[in-house]
Order: structure tokens, then C-alpha cells, then sequence
């Protein structure tokens, strides 16, 4: 996911504004993810998402003292909900590793049970138990219902966390943080200087 570009930094103006500048596009780019990636079946919103909320606490693990003190509070609610969002895309990418896997299998028994019944008319059933990887596909199964059954689990969390959330007023909270200013700027020149943010991969 490419991030947003973050327009009118200011090299003449002071740190804080400036931060303040690239964690409220950040802020918002992670809000805009919902209500689409309330849906479970949202694979890349979900994944993007993380990427968004990695973002978000990366600048405001630097950012906060320059904010109000909700600014520090809020990066640890940041990364519970970027830690559930990167366990959901582990389940994705394993599940798709091994639907992958079992599809290959598939592919090969079929393949050598096509050759093993040459010059027949059709496929004996009973030759199924010469499947070169019969007893791989109980085990793969099993593990894609696990996955999937975590996936669920994990994602009903993400929903409680995001709820809960909503709930505490967590974006308005850290959106008024972000315009405080608790202590005094000195204008030299190290400090008004701007901190180029780095895409998060």
C-alpha cells in the first residue's frame, strides 16, 4: 500500500507542526479503512490497514512529546490493533500457502492415477489407495481449519479492539492531542528542522 504524500511541510516552520501535519494524514489514512474492513472477507483492506497502522505508530513513537500526552497513550492502543491486524494476515498468507499445497497434491495424484489407469474406460474408485500423497490431505486439511478457525477468533478481537476504540473516542482524543503543545518551542535550527517520514513496507 503506497502512502499518502503529506502536503504543506514547512522547513522554515517548527517541528511540532510539522509532525503534527504527517501524523494527521496518517491518522486518517488508517480511519479510512473503516467500515470496509469490518468485513472479514476484506483481505487486502485488512492487510493495507496494518500497513496504515504500522504508519501511524512509527511517526508517533517519535512525534509524541511534541503533543498533548494522549498523543504517548495512544501508541500502544496503535500497535495491539497493528499486532491482531498482522496475526490475521499471517492466517491469510498460510491458509493460501497450503490451499496451494493441497491443490498440488491434487494435481499430482490425479496425474499419476490417470497413468495408472491407461487403457481403461474410466477410473476405478478403489485405486484411490494408490495416491502417491493420500495421507497428506487429512493433515493439510486440518491445518486449514485451524487457520481459519483462528482467523475468525482473531478477527472478532480486531472487531472488540476497533469497537472499543470507537467506544473510549480514540480518534478525536488523539486528533485534539495532536493540536497541544505541552511545552514551550526554542527555534533553533536543529528543531526547526523536518523529519522526512520513511515508507513503512
Amino acid at each position: 500500500m503506497k502512502a499518502r504524500k503529506v502536503k504543506k511541510l514547512d522547513p522554515a516552520g517548527s517541528v511540532a507542526d510539522n509532525f503534527e501535519r504527517i501524523v494527521r494524514v496518517r491518522r486518517n489514512e488508517l480511519f479510512d479503512f473503516m467500515p470496509r474492513a469490518a468485513r472479514p472477507d476484506q483481505v487486502v483492506a485488512l492487510h493495507d490497514m496494518r500497513i496504515a497502522a504500522k504508519r501511524l505508530r512509527y511517526i508517533l513513537e517519535i512525534a509524541h512529546p511534541c503533543f498533548g500526552e494522549y498523543a504517548r497513550t495512544a501508541v500502544k492502543s496503535i500497535k495491539d490493533l497493528q499486532d491482531l491486524l498482522g496475526e490475521i494476515h499471517d492466517c491469510d498468507v498460510q491458509g493460501e500457502e497450503v490451499r496451494e499445497l493441497v491443490d498440488r497434491l491434487i494435481a499430482e495424484d490425479a496425474g499419476a492415477l490417470a497413468v495408472a489407469s491407461s487403457g481403461r474406460q474410466d477410473v476405478d474408485p478403489a485405486i484411490l489407495r494408490e495416491a502417491p500423497n493420500r495421507k497428506s490431505y487429512a493433515g493439510l486439511v486440518a491445518l486449514l481449519v485451524h487457520l481459519q478457525a483462528r482467523r475468525q477468533v482473531l478477527f472478532d478481537a480486531f472487531m472488540a479492539l476497533w469497537q472499543d476504540l470507537e467506544r473510549r473516542g480514540f480518534g478525536a482524543r488523539l486528533e485534539f492531542a495532536l493540536s497541544e503543545r505541552p511545552q514551550a518551542e526554542h527555534a533553533t535550527g536543529a528543531e526547526s528542522s523536518v523529519v522526512v517520514e520513511e515508507d513503512a513496507a
